[in-house]
């Protein structure tokens, strides 16, 4: 949630914007993750994808909000058209990872910049969390009492509160306001920057993530009908603002790491109950974090990033393969340079898979 604020005040987006982009996030996300573990009998649980948002922030910078929400449809249906014709394990193949991730990586850069820039505007804030983020992440028995993050955010708060930096603005904190509904805009700027690298982002990266961490588990998730649902939960939440669909990795691995695993499911079915609740209370949670001070949210979303991070730097150049297109990628992509008013994340990856294609042509055959 941090993370989509940060990138909703990047883009501009009101309150009333943000909150309705966490209803369909959550509550809609949550239909869907209910229904799928019930029919499937399998943890399958959706959310949206993290990539997919940051992907939103510079793009909000040129574009309208319903041109980013055109895009969420025509990415939707694309989705659901791979999805149906069962051609999305072949795309999935044909993807390399590593540009891929290069993108990610350059993505998601901006997270660690901004925590850095959190401490230096707001130390008394900043850097009590990113303390208590390390501290907990020092041995494992710490972060088994208090996970990390949810550390980092309770020391966060207790240090606004001390310093009575919390700021409602006069206005109630609870709210039960209902979801916006946007009527989308269509425009090429938007199709070409956004479509691919969110259909990339959601079947290859966060789906990807999801397949993996569930066969592990000893799961056979269905890869074409879970392609067909992240197509037409995004078209579905993308009326009321809310980035793409996709299945969820790491809250999948959570649920099937431990009991039996013909009860995996239940889990799933819980969280997405609770994810219902957590959608029909959006205007009271975006309320809430939009009354803490911009380096708080700042700093979450960039210690929540960390481990993205470093999985996608680790991804994008620690194989080998595919380096000198993972660089080009990564660099276009910081640039944040647009051409022809298309956004630099599409170009990252148009230029690195070009640099691969015509210079690390034996890592295709690899």
């Amino acid at each position: 949630m941090a993370i989509i604020l940060a990138v909703g005040a990047q883009g501009g987006l009101t309150e009333s914007d943000l909150s309705s982009w966490i209803f369909g996030s959550f509550f809609v996300n949550g239909l869907i993750s209910i229904a799928f573990c019930l029919v499937y009998r399998e943890p399958l649980v959706f959310f949206w994808t993290i990539p997919g948002a940051v992907l939103v922030g510079p793009a909000l910078g040129h574009l309208s909000f319903p041109e980013v929400i055109g895009a969420y449809i025509a990415c939707g249906a694309l989705m659901l058209a791979l999805g149906l014709s069962g051609w999305v394990r072949r795309c999935m193949e044909a993807a390399p990872m590593p540009i891929v991730m290069a993108m990610v990586a350059g993505v998601f850069l901006r997270f660690g910049l901004d925590l850095v820039r959190a401490v230096r505007d707001d130390f008394w804030v900043a850097a009590p969390m990113v303390a208590a983020f390390i501290l907990l992440s020092s041995t494992q028995k710490l972060g088994r009492l208090m996970p990390p993050l949810i550390g980092a955010m309770l020391v966060g708060i207790s240090f606004i509160l001390f310093q009575n930096k919390f700021n409602t603005g006069g206005t109630a904190l609870f709210s039960l306001t209902p979801p916006s509904l946007y009527a989308p805009a269509f425009s090429w700027q938007a199709m070409v920057e956004l479509v691919v690298p969110l259909a990339i982002t959601v079947l290859v990266v966060q789906n990807g993530q999801g397949f993996a961490v569930l066969s592990a588990a000893g799961h056979k998730p269905p890869v074409n009908a879970i392609a067909a649902a992240c197509g037409a939960g995004s078209m579905l939440t993308a009326f009321v603002g809310s980035v793409s669909t996709c299945l969820t990795g790491p809250v999948n691995a959570i649920l099937s790491s431990a009991g039996e695993r013909h009860r995996h499911y239940t889990g799933g079915i819980v969280v997405g109950i609770l994810a219902l609740g957590f959608g029909l209370m959006s205007p009271f949670f975006t309320r809430l974090l939009l009354a803490t001070p911009p380096a708080f949210i700042a700093a979450l979303g960039g210690l929540a990033m960390l481990r993205v991070l470093q999985t996608a730097f680790s991804v994008s150049f620690g194989s080998g393969r595919f380096a000198l297109g993972a660089l080009v990628t990564f660099l276009v992509t910081v640039a944040d340079v647009p051409i022809f008013n298309v956004g630099a994340a599409f170009w990252g990856l148009v230029f690195g898979f070009a640099i691969s294609w015509l210079l690390e042509r034996r890592d295709f055959r690899g």
